[in-house]
């Protein structure tokens, strides 16, 4: 047995066999671009897997050195990668900057942090571990642009209906272009060092030959507007780096807009943060002591037992262990199959993260379910379950060495949760007003009684649903 063949060997035994299947035959005959920068998401939805078990076994096949995950910020108006690092330590910039869309951007976790699986040399060679010997537009379909971006299959034709000009210039080298200005906007723009320079083009067209120079630095600062007029350019362009780059120069109209606006579902940050099988592959390896990243939204849903002094007391130690044991097995078994994550449990009490307000509602319901059947087996009602969910902004930070979540909204989830009685499952206003959520409390026939109410720490009362 090969090493390849070991690899895949071990990681069947730890993630989904089929999915496995598919994943080794991609490695053995897809192309190179199939097998750089995976998008998760439409990798499961191409080959009809189960999107959580993709995941799992991309993280496992990472775990074992199969693929190499990466963590690309991207600049949510053009989709372009603006930095990559092989963890979520390496995103440590207040703001980062887009040349192309001329705007600074704070990162969030929500839609600002792609994880991607590139396969590892050891397993396969391919063209993108060498991408400064890509192709120009192969550069940019593979390394600039970020997995979320739905380029189309005839996107070098499409490209070329932009594009005035585009050049290779390898480190130190020069080269004057000439070419005709259009009287539209035009950006020059190398994908490599990200630098950029705009032209608007406007007035009466000119025979005569117009001037610029643009020398692209690892600076890729971005240079004021220049006017010119439509008609002839000499354009000088000097690459003062230590490696290619592959300027281009194109028209930034409707066709340019179109490409850069084709979105598709992508593997999020925020959403493998709350990811169980990521939790426990990866543990505390995820973000530095001093790292706060803002999440734009995220669902908190907080469990207690009521009443689980008095079991010890009543059934004695061992027993109520044991029943204990076997609810902390049934939540966690509930928040991953609803593609959530428990972040930690405190004495008898879980708190829990869902990408959505409607997974951390479903999930709920079915551990109150699941906690009946619980009682109903032991002929008694000693899991008696409080369950808190609530929707927000928030920080993910390192805590105790333990990758945790701090901010109001955290703090209001465990308040709601404490005001839950047996049973009932207490939510705020962010919850019960999610369209998904209605759908499935009306589908389930849950009925919800409003009140406002003071919780301890808030300054202004805040309105509950308590759903039965």
């Amino acid at each position: 047995m090969n090493e390849v063949d070991a690899l895949f060997a071990t990681l069947r035994q730890a993630a989904d066999p089929q999915t496995v299947d598919r994943i080794e035959r991609v490695v053995t005959h897809g192309s190179d671009r199939d097998l750089n920068r995976i998008n998760v998401l439409a990798f499961a939805d191409k080959h009809h897997l189960d999107e959580e078990k993709t995941i799992a076994a991309f993280l496992h096949a990472a775990r074992i050195g199969a693929f190499d995950m990466t963590w690309n910020v991207l600049c949510p108006g053009c989709g372009g990668v603006l930095d990559t690092g092989a963890t979520l330590k390496t995103v440590d910039q207040e703001t980062y900057q887009c040349a192309l869309c001329a705007a600074g951007y704070e990162p969030t976790l929500d839609e600002m942090v792609e994880v991607t699986f590139t396969v590892s040399p050891r397993v396969r060679r391919i063209s993108a571990h060498e991408p400064d010997r890509l192709s120009p537009l192969e550069y940019y379909r593979q390394i600039f642009f970020s997995s979320g971006v739905d380029l189309p299959e005839d996107f070098e034709a499409r490209f070329a209906r932009i594009q005035l000009e585009m050049i290779e210039l390898a480190p130190g080298e020069k080269a004057f272009l000439s070419l005709h200005l259009p009287a539209q906007f035009v950006i020059i723009f190398d994908p490599a060092t990200h630098a950029a320079q705009f032209i608007d083009v406007k007035g009466e067209p000119t025979d005569e030959r117009q001037n610029l120079s643009m020398v692209i630095s690892k600076a890729h600062a971005l240079n004021e507007t220049v006017p010119l007029r439509p008609g002839p350019l000499r354009l000088m362009l000097e690459n003062h780096t230590e490696r290619r780059v592959i300027p281009n120069v194109c028209v930034a109209g409707d066709e340019l807009h179109d490409l850069l606006s084709r979105r598709r579902a992508f593997l999020t940050a925020k959403r493998l943060l709350s990811n169980q099988s990521f939790r426990d592959i990866y543990r505390t390896d995820t973000l530095d002591v001093d790292q706060r990243l803002k999440i734009t939204s995220l669902t908190f849903l907080f469990t207690d037992l009521r009443g689980s002094t008095a079991l010890y007391e009543r059934v004695g130690d061992l027993a109520a262990f044991d029943l204990v044991r076997a609810h902390f097995r049934v939540l966690h078994e509930i928040v991953a199959a609803e593609t959530g994550a428990v972040v930690k449990t405190i004495g008898d009490a879980v708190m829990a993260t869902f990408p959505s307000p409607d997974r951390a509602v479903a999930a709920a319901l079915r551990m109150r379910e699941a906690m009946l059947r619980l009682n109903a087996e032991h002929g008694s009602d000693d899991l008696l379950l409080k369950i808190g969910i609530h929707e927000g902004p928030c920080l993910a930070v390192n805590l105790n060495d333990r990758q945790d979540y701090f901010g109001q909204t955290v703090n209001i989830a465990s308040r709601v949760q404490g005001l839950a009685d047996p049973n009932v499952i207490m939510t705020t206003e962010a919850i019960v007003g999610d369209t998904h959520v209605s759908e499935i409390l009306h589908d389930s026939g849950i009925t919800s009684v409003s009140r406002m109410e003071e919780l301890q720490g808030i300054a202004r009362e805040v309105r509950i649903f308590a759903l039965s």
